[in-house]
């Protein structure tokens, strides 16, 4: 939310900028990270046209950010929707206490003083409490597609509940407005910011070639374990992710490949 939030604010706020087109083509993620961009295009919106395109997937927090545009383009067969959430809390109390020989001892301040502690399986009232805050964001998440949509939350809740739509199915029940690509929400973006000659500035700024070397260091450790790990790559991959954002997800609970 750093990097996409700053960009879209800073070009809201320039007057030289008079419309926006985000591109997004992700699967989600962090239910926060997504709330803070959409902020941020609620921002924008107020101030100049905000027109969306998606990419090969648009799914739950990548539609989450979307859902507030003016108008969405999609491809017939954009992975379009999953509006749902889920939490997880990784549970490494096999890696610790078998793998790795460890051990804890509590000195606590009272019951829960170690909530959603991941050395342990969540307890009865750990479960109940990430519940109600899954559900809670589901229903902020309903509540900005609702809005945003211009349809009641009880129509967002049944094409909800993390079901998956190809972009012609999510046209036809309200979710983008239109087919195309990139350039034609330029040209919409144009139109509706009632403007015939323009350039297009892209945001973030590219980095320079140092930070792009040091960065490239990375892909390479990232393709050396690809070809040791073959087909589990993937699973690492997202165990890593998820290891990392624990918590309330908005984000595809699957991998979405071209094969």
């Amino acid at each position: 939310p750093d990097n996409i939030g700053k960009a879209i604010h800073k070009a809201a706020n320039d007057k030289k900028i008079k419309a926006i087109v985000l591109r997004v083509n992700s699967p989600g993620g962090s239910a926060l990270a997504s709330d803070i961009i959409l902020n941020e295009i609620k921002f924008a919106k107020e101030k100049k046209p905000v027109v969306v395109s998606f990419g090969n997937v648009a799914a739950s927090g990548g539609y989450y950010i979307s859902c507030a545009a003016n108008y969405i383009f999609a491809s017939p067969n954009t992975i379009t929707g999953s509006i749902g959430v889920f939490g997880t809390i990784p549970n490494a109390e096999k890696l610790t206490n078998n793998t790795l020989g460890l051990r804890f001892d509590h000195v606590k301040t009272n019951a829960n003083s170690d909530f959603l502690a991941t050395h342990r399986p969540m307890n009865d009232f750990e479960k109940q409490k990430m519940q109600a805050m899954v559900e809670q964001t589901y229903d902020v998440f309903i509540t900005h597609v609702s809005d945003g949509r211009n349809v009641s939350k009880a129509r967002v809740d049944s094409i909800g509940q993390g079901r998956v739509w190809c972009g012609s199915d999510a046209k036809n029940i309200g979710l983008i407005d239109e087919f195309g690509g990139l350039q034609d929400a330029i040209d919409k973006a144009a139109e509706l910011a009632q403007i015939e000659t323009y350039k297009i500035v892209n945001l973030p700024k590219t980095k320079d070639v140092l930070t792009q070397l040091m960065e490239s260091f990375g892909s390479t450790k990232m393709n050396i374990l690809k070809q040791q790990m073959g087909e589990y790559y993937e699973i690492y991959s997202l165990t890593q992710i998820l290891s990392q954002h624990s918590g309330v997800q908005a984000r595809l609970p699957f991998f979405v490949t071209n094969e």
